[in-house]
């Protein structure tokens, strides 16, 4: 235990194989993207708009009864230098309240330029403009989930 932080100095272990579900939090749309451990790739699956927070968690539930995930990862946003970001905090408890509510291991990654990454994929692939709009936050998850696959 690090005196420190309170936490364990234990590396975290995840599971080698499974779905994941990967979310890019936003307070007015949720990306989602899914990727499978045992090969390491994220793919974009949805883009959660529901205004309440009860339809949302009802969107999620279904995504996770249809891929059964045995891990969930949250992007954490963060300026450049580091520091929290205004939406670091309600990042957080969604991540806490995906937790709590599918008893799913939950882990949080940085997500510092994934919109920008987002959005210059979507370039590449030919997407400009508002036509990104329904696309950009899932991509944003895909590109949050890569970054946790490839640090596996």
């Amino acid at each position: 235990m690090n005196p420190e932080s309170g936490k364990s100095d234990l590396p975290i272990t995840y599971p080698s194989v499974g779905s994941v579900l990967s979310f890019d939090f936003g307070e007015k749309r949720i990306g989602v993207a899914l990727g499978e451990l045992s090969i390491g790739m994220a793919h974009p699956l949805a883009t959660i708009s529901e205004e309440s927070n009860e339809k949302r968690f009802t969107s999620i539930a279904a995504l996770i009864k249809e891929w059964q995930p045995v891990l969930l990862v949250v992007g954490l946003p963060a300026h450049m230098d580091g520091t929290e970001h205004a939406l670091s905090a309600l990042c957080r408890k969604f991540a806490r309240r995906l937790e709590a509510r599918f008893n799913i291991k939950t882990t949080l990654v940085d997500e510092r330029l994934t919109s920008v990454e987002a959005e210059q994929t979507l370039k590449d692939l030919g997407v400009r403009g508002k036509k990104q709009k329904p696309m950009l936050d899932q991509v944003a998850a895909q590109h949050i989930l890569q970054t946790f696959l490839d640090g596996q």
